[in-house]
């Protein structure tokens, strides 16, 4: 073998010889796994009156120290530190055999084992057995390869030396013979193994340590056997040993070479460090249950799906009631329950259904509750229950259920207990062990205060909504106008606030639509919306003008009242000549302050969106511009659509395919009547939580040559507004 001169990799050369020579190893090991300390200790474990190697496999340097070097009959100058200086110090018979061993364990950053001669300047041939191996980088490459030779031709003393080196080393050997009788053992390993060597040396291990029989220990070693490769693994030997080893078996010619260390304190940290990361996974997941919904109930109740079966065998959710649910039995109420085991789930259902009926005043429900402590019951749990449940039902459920091991544990809010778990153990799964005891604390913890906090949003959201209701009046219904409304808050607690409809009449009779948005989702944005509101309907009816003017007088009198809104809105009129009236057609005129352009379904189904000549700046930016409108006339049988961008608008989907989204639904919504329409576009539009609030108007043009449809409702309009004419029959 030489080095190549390009990439300084070694060239293999090829052959055969009667002498064994092989490359072992089942994967690679890099310099960053073993370090070369660790390796040469090993390796010198396997040698006596060793001689160590290192071979820079990328700059060619081959390096040995001063007992490699005699051995091979050269000194420090005759040494030209080579692969050359290897080769030429073999034996010719030997050396394609022991370069092709080099070769296999440098592509596989394997082991590299032989046995061969050298012959010294002298003339005397020598033996020498060596041991190697290649250490790659991290692409799986070998770049270095270490090892250590020593001197074979008596072998009786290199024998003694490798014992010297056994009993010195820290780590723990055995040999054991092909009867799997122990050859030899260290001191190390008489401790590890508790037994002394008088004990060990002769015996049986299966004998000896029965437990390991049919176990990782007896199968690794003999694929160890079987394949002729070392076998690394980890295994656990129970009582008296108790202990977690790591275990490196090296098959030999005259059975096995077995290294092993303790790692059951390693072992522990890394259980410790697991059963962090399930507690705190479980934590999150439950944190995450409780706080993506307002409804506290349904989360809670799903509660009990999170603990089963990671905390218990079985688990029941109770809730203390708040003011939307008094007179509950001492304000408790079971919400949920689960069973690890599906056969058991409506015993306790059933159960959770029934017992708090016949739960006595002393009961371990009631003193968790009174207390804020938990009670934990360690052992004959239903004994133990049954002393404050009273005979029936739940009791006859409960037994068939057997509980043994209970802990109670309240869910604390700001104010108190806001709710209760109860975890319950059966026999085979035992009492409650202390980390069990801390996660559930520590799951009770988070889930008081995310129930608690569940309900103060629900509070702050029922105030919010109640006032952005309340500035929504319901609208008129003018002759063959069908006027639909609809207002969804967003998920968030107190984000309603800045979306609002309107639909009323001027004195002439016209009808006005407007939809707008204020900036800003909160309890201020719909204070801000129900001044724009009140503004821009009074002007209206006030003074009868168009939907530019209307917005422009509104914009200046923001400006007058020192308003810090910004809002966008669209105002549209609809409106009848007596020529449009015999024609059966309605004229819309509009204005666009910054605002999604409405959209119109036609009576033949078609969906044209009304983008008018511009859209203008929002209100509350540029009072003094001049605001244009738009216009269209749409047959009788048309739907005008409009609606706020939370409709349209989220994270996951831009503006324009929402804007296509909405086109899409509103034409296969075409032939359904108004009310359906709406409910419709909202479920199929927006997201389960919705982000933002939104608003609908929807109005529908029905002919007026035919009756006012039932599903219209009745014809509501003030007392000082005209009645629309009656018109001539229309052609079909």
């Amino acid at each position: 073998m030489s080095p190549d001169p390009a990439d300084g990799h070694p060239t293999a050369v090829t052959g055969d010889h009667p002498l064994e020579a092989e490359a072992t190893g089942p994967a690679p090991v890099t310099a960053h796994d073993d370090g070369p300390d660790r390796v040469l200790g090993e390796l010198a474990i396997a040698a006596a009156r060793i001689g160590t190697f290192d071979w820079d496999l990328v700059g060619g340097v081959l390096s040995w120290d001063d007992q490699l070097i005699s051995l091979f009959g050269y000194d420090t100058t005759t040494f030209d530190r080579t692969i050359g200086g290897f080769d030429a110090a073999l034996h010719p018979d030997d050396r394609a055999r022991v370069t092709h061993a080099l070769d296999q364990a440098i592509a596989t950053c394997g082991e590299y084992e032989a046995e061969f001669r050298v012959v010294l300047p002298d003339g005397v041939t020598r033996w020498v057995a060596a041991r190697g191996r290649a250490l790659g980088d991290e692409n799986g490459v070998a770049t270095r390869m270490l090892g250590a030779a020593y001197d074979s031709t008596h072998r009786q003393d290199g024998g003694a030396a490798v014992a010297r080196v056994l009993e010195a080393i820290p780590t723990a050997f055995y040999s054991l013979g092909p009867d799997w009788t122990f050859t030899y053992v260290n001191a190390e390993a008489e401790r590890l193994l508790d037994r002394s060597r008088e004990e060990l040396l002769g015996g049986n291990i299966w004998e000896l340590f029965p437990l390991a029989a049919g176990s990782a220990f007896e199968t690794s070693f003999r694929r160890a056997l079987e394949a002729n490769r070392p076998v690394t693994f980890d295994a656990y030997y129970p009582a008296p040993l108790d202990s977690w080893y790591e275990l490196q078996v090296w098959p030999g010619p005259d059975g096995l070479w077995v290294y092993f260390v303790d790692v059951t304190a390693n072992r522990l940290a890394r259980y410790e460090t697991e059963q962090s990361a399930a507690r705190a996974a479980l934590l999150a997941e439950v944190t995450t249950e409780l706080t993506q919904t307002l409804q506290g109930d349904e989360a809670v109740g799903r509660l009990a799906q999170i603990l089963v079966p990671r905390l218990a065998d079985w688990c029941i959710v109770s809730l203390v009631d708040d003011d939307e649910h008094a007179g509950a039995r001492r304000g408790l109420r079971d919400v949920g329950c689960w069973h690890t085991d599906p056969a058991q789930r409506d015993l306790v259902s059933r159960y959770a259904a029934t017992r708090m009926d016949d739960l006595s005043e002393e009961s371990f429900l009631a003193r968790a509750l009174a207390t804020e402590r938990p009670v934990v019951l360690q052992s004959d749990a239903l004994a133990q229950i049954a002393t404050v449940l009273r005979p029936g039902e739940a009791l006859d459920m409960l037994t068939r259920l057997a509980p043994e091991s209970v802990v109670i544990v309240p869910l604390r809010g700001r104010g108190g207990p806001v709710g209760l778990v109860t975890l319950v153990n059966g026999a085979a799964r035992g009492t409650f062990g202390d980390d069990d005891l801390s996660s559930i604390a520590e799951m009770a913890g988070r889930a008081g205060l995310a129930l608690d906090n569940s309900r103060l949003y629900r509070q702050q959201r029922q105030v919010a909504e109640g006032l952005q209701r309340s500035l929504l009046t319901e609208p008129p219904e003018p002759d063959h106008l069908q006027i639909v409304v609809r207002y969804e808050p967003a998920a968030q607690a107190a984000q309603v606030g800045g979306d609002w409809y309107d639909a009323f009449l001027q004195r002439d009779g016209a009808t006005v639509l407007v939809i707008g948005d204020v900036v800003g989702h909160d309890i201020a944005a719909a204070a801000e919306m129900g001044q724009v509101r009140s503004l821009l309907r009074g002007i209206a009816v006030a003074t009868g003008l168009g939907p530019a003017q209307l917005l422009s007088e509104v914009d200046q009198a923001l400006r007058t009242l020192q308003a810090d809104t910004i809002a966008t809105a669209v105002v549209a009129r609809i409106e009848q000549t007596g020529s449009e009236r015999r024609r059966g057609v309605t004229h819309v005129r509009w204005s666009n302050a910054g605002h999604p352009p409405p959209m119109v379904i036609n009576p033949d189904g078609t969906i044209a969106v009304l983008s008018g000549v511009r859209a203008d700046p929002l209100l509350g930016v540029l009072p003094d511009i001049h605001r244009v409108e738009s216009e269209v006339a749409l047959d009788r049988g048309a739907t005008v659509f409009l609606y706020t961008d939370g409709l349209i608008e989220r994270r996951d989907r831009s503006l324009v395919d929402g804007m296509e989204a909405l086109r899409d639904a509103l034409e296969e919504l075409a032939g359904a009547d108004l009310d359906t329409l709406c409910d419709e576009i909202l479920a199929r539009l927006l997201p389960e939580r919705p982000e933002d609030d939104v608003a609908l108007v929807a109005v529908r043009l029905h002919r007026q040559d035919r009756p006012r449809p039932p599903e219209a409702g009745p014809n509501v309009i003030p007392p000082d507004v005209p009645e629309s004419p009656e018109v001539e029959d229309q052609p079909e």
